[in-house]
């Protein structure tokens, strides 16, 4: 190419020659070094020759990265994945860019057998050797690599040339495959990092896709839905044998991690912090973001305590914690606001009595049960409770909402006090009968 002695196809079918000789020499001497310089060699062969981004370029490399492998599956050269990938991917994107305006089509398809050679060089070390272990780096960067590559290239060559639904159709096709996929992995006898890799990466994918395609609390209720389901595999991953430790967890981490999009895009659009104060833009739209949100939290107390009693208690308190949002959030905007927009000084009144009631409910919920994180949340809640009555209220709300915020947290407070009496003493009672029978 530099000198220009000899044409770019003949440098590029010399090229093939030296891949051919250097093949069948590193695979009848098992030499590694002979296989880079041939194999690596030949995938380089359409940058170093000079071929431009024709079609005989992609094809030639196909090739090249196929016979790769094939000698990866062949001869166990796990490190032959990462330096096939490294080699092909920039000339593949640069292809890319240049053909996708002329032969979108074939610019997809490209992208799709690509796709499945470097997924099949990912996972081929694992289905010749069948080990049990954690994968191997090479075959993990090269499969999440492979995705962020086939997944950009073909959305950002469907959203340049003017095709905005069908790259988000790209996006949440890839996403569908990556999670049959790994689905399908999981009921095979491999190891269990391939599938549960596969079916993270497909519903973060997804969670992108829902990102792309939908707007509004139904956003929302799309992530809290992928928790959910997250959460259902977590479960499932738990009690086949073998997929216990690393599956089950990194599917737990994903279904956290799609709660937490949920309640952050609730709490940034839906029903922001402020709402306790000045309401909502739409009360129907943040009841279904925080309802959708608090029913997968509590799904997921249920699912996910048979594996860790822990992340069960995590999201009984997301659950808790959403609903006295919802409820605080439907008393302002309902009671608390005006039409015009103003501030009713009743609601803070309301609210405040509210979490006074929710308080004390807990309290003496964890009282029966005797279940002390009930308790101290019940507390905790009548702290605050008492703190915005005696700083908020008291400094900013007239004098009628003002006597009715006191007297109700008041009244409340010798409620809860008087129940907390007897049932303490109904307990000292049953103890009392308990050993007099155990004596007797």
């Amino acid at each position: 190419q530099v000198y220009d002695l000899i044409p770019a196809y003949l440098g590029l079918g010399c090229a093939a020659l030296v891949g051919i000789v250097g093949v069948a020499i590193a695979v009848r001497w098992e030499s590694a070094i002979v296989a880079a310089v041939g194999i690596l060699g030949g995938l380089s062969a359409p940058a170093l020759v000079g071929t431009g981004t024709s079609g005989l370029s992609v094809a030639f490399m196909a090739i090249a990265l196929t016979t790769a492998v094939g000698v990866l599956l062949w001869q166990r050269w796990n490190w032959l994945s990462l330096g096939a990938f490294l080699i092909s991917a920039p000339q593949l994107l640069v292809w890319v860019d240049a053909n996708q305006g002329e032969h979108l089509t074939a610019t997809l398809g490209v992208l799709v057998g690509f796709w499945v050679l470097y997924l099949v060089a990912a996972i081929g070390y694992e289905l010749r050797t069948r080990t049990s272990d954690r994968l191997p780096v090479p075959s993990l960067f090269v499969l999440l690599a492979d995705v962020v590559l086939i997944t950009a290239a073909g959305y950002f060559a469907l959203d340049q040339t003017g095709h905005p639904n069908a790259a988000s159709a790209w996006l949440l096709g890839m996403a569908g495959g990556h999670i049959l996929l790994g689905g399908l992995a999981l009921r095979q006898p491999l190891n269990p990092e391939i599938g549960s890799l596969l079916v993270a990466v497909g519903m973060g994918l997804s969670a992108l896709g829902f990102a792309d395609t939908l707007d509004g609390p139904v956003l929302a209720v799309g992530w809290a839905m992928q928790a959910a389901v997250l959460a259902y595999m977590a479960t499932r991953a738990s009690r086949e044998p073998g997929l216990l430790g690393s599956t089950a967890e990194r599917l737990m981490v994903a279904a956290g991690a799609s709660l937490g999009l949920g309640l952050g895009h609730v709490l940034l659009f839906e029903a922001p912090p402020d709402a306790i104060a000045v309401g909502v833009g739409d009360l129907s739209e943040a009841l279904l973001g925080l309802g959708a949100c608090a029913a997968a939290a509590i799904y997921g107390r249920f699912a996910l305590r048979e594996i860790d009693p822990r992340i069960g208690y995590a999201c009984e308190a997301v659950a808790a914690v959403a609903l006295l949002y919802l409820g605080s959030v439907t008393i302002v905007d309902t009671v608390g606001v005006t039409d015009s927009g103003a501030t009713r000084q009743m609601g803070q009144a309301l609210l405040s009595a509210f979490w006074t009631v929710a308080g004390l409910g807990a309290v003496l919920y964890g009282l029966l049960r005797d279940v002390q994180r009930f308790r101290l949340a019940g507390l905790a809640l009548l702290a605050l409770a008492i703190a915005k009555v005696y700083t908020y209220d008291l400094a900013e709300l007239e004098q009628l909402p003002r006597v009715l915020s006191f007297i109700a947290l008041g009244l409340f407070l010798l409620v809860g006090a008087f129940a907390y009496q007897r049932i303490k003493v109904g307990a000292g009672d049953d103890a009392v009968e308990e050993t007099e029978e155990a004596t007797s």
